[in-house]
Formats: C-alpha cells, structure tokens, sequence
C-alpha cells in the first residue's frame, strides 16, 4: 500500500526501526543507515548464525536494505546527501546538535528536497526544559509515572518498571502514523514538513488515557487512575492445573460467574442488591471467584463460562503463545527461511485489508548488505 514511498531511516534500537518497520511491511521502501558495525540492537540478545543477526533485528529490520556508513566521512555524508534528494521521508532519532554538526538538520535536507517529511524521534519535545536529554524506555517509564502503577497494585511501595520496551514500541505507533499523516498531507498540497515525535509526549498520552482519571477535572474529583485497572483483586485467578483471566466487566456478571462455580446463594447477601453495591464490594468478589475457581481445570472453566458469554481466556506462559490456536490458525505466526539465518518465526501485521497481502519476502538484512548499489528501487 506504501509502494514507492522511499524512506531514509538514520534510526536505531527499537523506538524508530519499530516505525519504519511498519512503513516497511506496508511496502515503502526503506534504507536503513547503519554505523560501523551496525545498530546495536542487532547485538541485544544471541545470534544463531551470523553476530548481529539477533532476533530483536529479525523482529525490527525486515523488510529493509542496509546501509553501513561512517558519516565521519566526507564521502559518506556525500552518499547520504544523495539519498536524501530522492527520499521522501527522512527519520532519524539522533540529537538536533550532533545530527545539525553532521549537515542533516532539517533546513540542510530540505534544501536537497524542497517537499520532504523530515521525522525526528527525540526523547523530550524541543519546547520543554528536558530538551535535548538523552531517553531510553526505563527513563520514559519512569518520568511518565508508569513506574508507580504496579505499587499502587500490591502494596509493594518500590517503583518498577513494566517488563516490556512499551515506551519504545509505543513512541514508534505514534512515529508511524505521524509520519503516515504527513504523507497524506504532502499529496494534498504538495508541502513537506518537519514532524517532531518525543517520546515522554508520546507514552504519558498512552498512559494518561484512562490514569488521568479524577485529575482530569478541575479541581480535581478524584484521584489519579483508572481504579479498576489497579485494584488488587483484579488479577488472573488460580485452577487445578494453571491460571484463568476472568473478566466480569458488568456488575451483574460478578455474581453471575459466582453463581456458575457453585456458590449461588453468594450473591443474595444485601450488599450485592444493586450495582453500586456489587462495585463498592467488588474486591470480595473477586476473592470469592478466585477460591472457588481454583476446584476446576482451565477447560472446565473456560467453557462454563464461554456457554454463558463472561469473556474468559487462560493465562498463558510468553513462551507459549506461539502455539496458541487461535494465532496459528489465523496465520499470525508466520515461518520463512532467511538467507544466512535459516528458518525464522516472524509476526504479520496484525491488521487485515481486503484489498492488500503482506508479502514476506523481503528478510532482514546483514550489516552493510546494500552497500553495492544499494540505493532506492
């Protein structure tokens, strides 16, 4: 759908490859500059076969060419300047200062492209005091307040982070479809532009969807936090032989998956004889369903409760999810076979269009594999 949409992507890690991997599998074509050696996130977890071939490239690059360029060099920057005037899109995530030194601010590349959408992925906005700071995923967790989410959870008072780069992958959405808009502005009325996506911006909107809350009035009616998603209770509920999410969402369901797991007459006692009460006191039924759910197997409950519409799903270990009927049936988790890496697992875009197909024929490639003639095409 992104056909020849040519992309220069001067990012690295996982915040601006996760972009430009999904403009990527959308077909733009996309030239990946790499650095002596390559983007280091080729090195963050073990290669099979060929070092800096680890699985977070395989995940992140696919679909791309690389170009491996020391831009300490006069002729390399002399290559990148070339690639610059054909590109549609230039991205980077490096920092206004060096990437300004190295002659590819924004002014420097619109000057080689008048109408070009120049993307740059910063930690901090340019407007605010934390400009200009350098920001990884644990930093953007930690000032967006999502490190004290999980406390307010279990009564565990240390800060944590959540196990998952969710601040890069997040950033990267927003990058994409930020520069999916400029696209579509630029075939309206023919002008590029500069576009800014920071990261602290990005997540605390992600984040402050819901966990605003009650701070969203003023002055404020509550506190901050969607209080359901850190109730206590409110956690996968133990079986015979695993564990099970459970979601009464409404608040008749409470008591209607309590009654399913055989203990009816719970749902008589005063306290529960409207829905504000059912919610006042859902803390109890969710103890209450997680001790008598633990006399039943994973199926047993997942189809009493499927018969009865109360969304329910087993708790599956991340290594499992690979097998999961559903994904393999719906093809999400599809095998190819790389070039030098051998047999790989890799995700489909998750979205589904009548009118396009991925194709998986383009793998992720070696450090500096485009070099000869690697340009756009």
């Amino acid at each position: 759908m992104l056909e020849g949409l040519k992309v220069l992507d001067l990012t690295t890690v996982v915040f601006g490859p996760y972009c430009t991997q999904i403009l990527a599998d959308f077909g733009a074509d996309v030239i990946k500059v790499e650095a002596p050696g390559g983007d280091m996130f080729r090195y963050a977890a073990k290669a099979p076969n060929t070092p800096g071939m680890g699985p977070g490239h395989m995940a992140l690059n696919r679909g791309k060419k690389s170009l491996e360029l020391d831009l300490k060099q006069d002729e390399a920057r002399e290559r990148l300047r070339e690639l610059a005037a054909e590109a549609d899109v230039f991205i980077h995530n490096i920092r206004r200062e060096p990437i300004e030194r190295l002659g590819f601010g924004y002014e420097a590349v619109k000057a080689l492209r008048e109408d070009t959408i120049y993307v740059h992925c910063v930690g901090f906005g340019s407007n605010g005091p934390y400009a200009g700071l350098h920001a990884y995923d644990d930093v953007i967790q930690a000032a967006s307040g999502t490190t004290s989410l999980l406390p307010r959870v279990d009564g565990n008072p240390a800060p944590r982070f959540f196990p998952s780069l969710i601040a890069d992958k997040v950033s990267g959405l927003h990058a994409a479809y930020a520069t999916m808009a400029a696209v579509i502005h630029r075939m309206r009325t023919g002008e590029g532009q500069f576009v800014e996506v920071p990261m602290l911006e990005a997540f605390t909107s992600f984040m402050m969807k819901e966990h605003l809350g009650g701070l969203t009035f003023d002055p404020a009616v509550g506190d901050a936090c969607y209080a359901r998603q850190v109730d206590p209770h409110r956690q996968p509920f133990p079986t015979k032989d695993g564990h099970v999410a459970i979601v009464p969402y409404r608040p008749g369901h409470f008591l209607k998956v309590i009654a399913l797991l055989g203990n009816e007459e719970f749902g008589k006692d005063e306290r529960f004889a409207d829905p504000t009460g059912i919610l006042r006191h859902s803390g109890e039924c969710y103890d209450r369903i997680g001790e008598l759910s633990a006399g039943f197997t994973t199926e047993e409950i997942l189809r009493l409760l499927r018969d009865n519409a109360i969304p329910a799903m087993p708790a599956h270990d991340v290594a499992d999810v690979i097998h999961d009927e559903h994904l393999q049936a719906a093809g999400f988790f599809r095998q190819s076979e790389h070039p030098t890496e051998g047999t790989i697992n890799q995700m489909r875009e998750p979205s589904r269009f009548s009118g396009w197909e991925q194709s998986f024929d383009r793998p992720a490639p070696l450090v500096g594999e485009h070099n000869d003639g690697g340009g756009f095409g």
